[in-house]
């Protein structure tokens, strides 16, 4: 299922009501938090961690950090309407990578009642939007979280785990930190995100410098996120993905936005800059390409949901192979019984 729906901003918004909110404590877990420049064995190395703790820290110490909330806090509210969508409540959930917290703003304490909040940024813990639920903020990495076996019913990610450079590592500890029939709800960028910025900048890059280099940090593609979730241990899996269209007056306002947001590239392959000349070129690109009637221009933001369940013995189980007592061919019979009938009648 896709849909695509666009938000229309107007430049230099308004900041959005909301107060930093209390939470019951700021607890440093040392064991969550990666050391710099450090990875799991077996994961490639694409993300400088170290960096992306730092963007999101300095985004999250700007005085207007609100203005560039519009896009998570779409997605967040998007994440906890699938949770409300489970006729159950959660005594105890987790938010992995929760930025300023941008799901718990839309949850109630009567669906969950308490939350676990976890990020590498210790500034945007500390600067958490306003909830009506009981929180702890943990300073913990996505990639190493600090959390027993079977503790929460309901683990939630948002926009958070594509720059982790061990995804599947990543889902695999949120099975772990699950109980049994506790479900995972996450949300994360797809492949096909800021297409038209990568493209204007690569057709740019190459005119004026003779090629080159990525300045859009790679995506997972959806066809791997069931493999993922599945090899993680989730079962009853659902995947589905949306895209939102931002419309921007530029190509330089996007990208100041980006960077507000906390979402600069930190791939160790990027190029540390661009020449002016470069620069403007691929803004004139992006309008000529991409430009809508009113001048403003487009940016698309693939977003992949996912659901997964672990395993549990009241859980429904598919039938074993072989077992089934009538055939596809005899419920193709049953219709033309029906139809007679209809036509009897």
């Amino acid at each position: 299922m896709q849909r695509v729906i666009q938000l229309w901003l107007l430049w230099r918004r308004p900041p959005t009501a909301g107060v930093p909110g209390k939470n019951i404590g700021l607890r440093r877990a040392t064991s969550g938090v990666s050391p710099p420049g450090s990875t799991s064995p077996r994961a490639l190395n694409i993300f400088d961690r170290d960096l992306k703790r730092k963007q999101k820290n300095w985004a999250a110490r700007q005085p207007e950090t609100m203005k560039f909330d519009y896009l998570k806090d779409e997605v967040g509210s998007r994440i906890a309407d699938r949770v409300y969508d489970i006729a159950r409540d959660f005594p105890l959930a987790l938010n992995v990578g929760c930025g300023r917290g941008y799901i718990a703003q839309h949850l109630n304490k009567e669906t969950v009642g308490k939350f676990f909040q976890a990020d590498i940024a210790e500034h945007a813990l500390k600067n958490t939007l306003e909830t009506e639920i009981p929180t702890v903020s943990v300073l913990a990495d996505e990639e190493f979280l600090p959390f027993r076996e079977n503790t929460f019913d309901l683990v939630v990610s948002s926009l958070s785990l594509h720059w982790v450079n061990d995804l599947p590592r990543a889902l695999e500890q949120i099975h772990y930190v699950l109980k049994p029939d506790g479900v995972f709800i996450g949300a994360m960028f797809g492949g096909d995100t800021l297409y038209e910025l990568r493209c204007s900048l690569q057709l740019a890059e190459t005119e004026r410098e003779g090629g080159f280099s990525p300045h859009v940090s790679p995506f997972t593609a959806v066809n791997d996120l069931g493999h993922l979730l599945g090899r993680a241990g989730f079962n009853t899996l659902t995947v589905d993905t949306d895209e939102i269209q931002v419309n921007y007056p530029g190509m330089f306002e996007l990208m100041e936005d980006l960077q507000g947001m906390g979402e600069s590239n930190c791939a160790w392959n990027r190029k540390a800059l661009l020449h002016r000349d470069t620069m403007l070129a691929a803004a004139a690109v992006y309008g000529e390409m991409y430009r809508n009637e009113d001048g403003s221009v487009p940016a698309t933001y693939q977003i992949y949901y996912m659901i997964g369940w672990k395993y549990h013995d009241s859980q429904a189980r598919p039938a074993q192979r072989g077992s089934a007592t009538v055939s596809f061919g005899e419920l193709g019979k049953v219709n033309n019984l029906i139809s007679q009938e209809k036509k009897s009648k």
